[in-house]
C-alpha cells in the first residue's frame, strides 16, 4: 500500500517555497490513496491533488471538506468524521483522529474540521496532521503504535495556535509510546527569503524533539529525516 498525507508537489504556494524544489509524479509510482488532514492551503493544495488523481486513487478527507475537492478525478472521496473508519484497496483501515487545530481555509471562510489518521494493517501508523495536544492522545496508544508522525513545528520563524513545538510533541510521544517517532512539518516550506536569513529556524526543531524525547519517552526510537529521505518501519518482534 502506498498513501500519501497532506501532499505538496509544487515548487511554490503563495509565499512558501518547496525545499528542493517540485516533485514529479512519476516519482512517485502507484498511489492508493490520499489522505488529507485539514482545509489549510499548505496542507489541501488542490493544484497537486489534481496532478494525483486517478481512478485507482481514493481521496480521503475531513467530512465537510468533499466541496473543496470534488470534481478532480479521484475514484472515490471519503470523507471521515472523528472515529468513523474506512477501508483502503481491501487491505488497510484509515480512521480519522482528533486533532486541536483550526481547520479555516480563508480567513472570513467557513471552519472546517481538522483531524489526523490512524492507519492500521500490517503495521499501525499515526500521522497527526497539525494539532496540539488534546485529552484523547493517549487513547491512541491503545492496541500499540509502530510509528507516529509527529509535527514539531511548522513554515515560519514562530508558531500560532493549534501546534506542537519539540517539547509539547515530546510530550505526545510520552502519550502515545509507538515504537518509532518521525518528526514532520518543517524543513519543507520556507517563506521566500528565511532559508537564507534564518533558516536553523525551521531546521533545528526536529533535533531539539529528538533531546526533549529521549528524556520524555527514553524508549522510543526517533528518526530525524531529511525532506525527502526514507526509513524501514522496523519489523515487529
Amino acid at each position: 500500500m502506498r498513501l500519501l498525507t497532506d501532499p505538496v508537489l509544487r515548487g511554490r504556494i503563495g509565499h512558501l517555497r518547496r525545499h528542493g524544489g517540485a516533485v514529479e509524479r512519476a516519482a512517485l509510482g502507484r498511489v492508493d490513496a490520499v489522505l488529507v488532514s485539514h482545509a489549510h492551503l499548505d496542507h489541501l493544495d488542490v493544484a497537486s491533488l489534481r496532478v494525483l488523481a486517478a481512478p485507482a486513487t481514493e481521496l480521503i478527507v475531513p467530512r465537510g471538506v468533499d466541496a473543496l475537492v470534488g470534481g478532480l478525478g479521484f475514484g472515490a472521496v471519503r470523507q471521515l468524521a472523528v472515529g468513523e473508519s474506512a477501508r483502503v484497496a481491501g487491505a488497510v483501515d484509515v480512521t480519522a483522529t482528533p486533532a486541536a487545530h483550526g481547520g479555516r481555509r480563508h480567513p472570513l471562510g467557513p471552519d472546517h474540521p481538522a483531524v489526523g489518521y490512524l492507519v492500521a494493517g500490517s503495521q499501525r501508523v499515526y500521522f497527526a496532521g497539525d494539532t496540539d495536544l488534546f485529552g484523547e492522545m493517549a487513547a491512541l496508544a491503545a492496541g500499540g503504535l509502530d510509528a507516529a508522525l509527529l509535527p514539531v513545528w511548522g513554515w515560519g520563524p514562530r508558531l500560532g495556535p493549534g501546534h506542537l513545538d519539540p517539547r509539547s510533541a515530546a510530550e505526545a510521544l510520552a502519550l502515545l509510546r509507538p515504537r518509532l517517532a518521525i518528526p514532520i512539518h518543517w524543513g519543507t516550506l520556507f517563506p521566500i527569503g528565511l532559508d537564507r536569513l534564518r533558516g536553523h529556524l525551521l531546521t533545528d526543531p526536529p533535533h531539539r524533539f529528538a533531546a526533549a524525547a529521549a528524556r520524555a519517552a527514553p524508549e522510543v526510537e526517533v528518526r530525524v529525516l531529511q525532506p525527502g529521505g526514507s526509513t524501514p518501519l522496523p519489523p515487529r518482534a
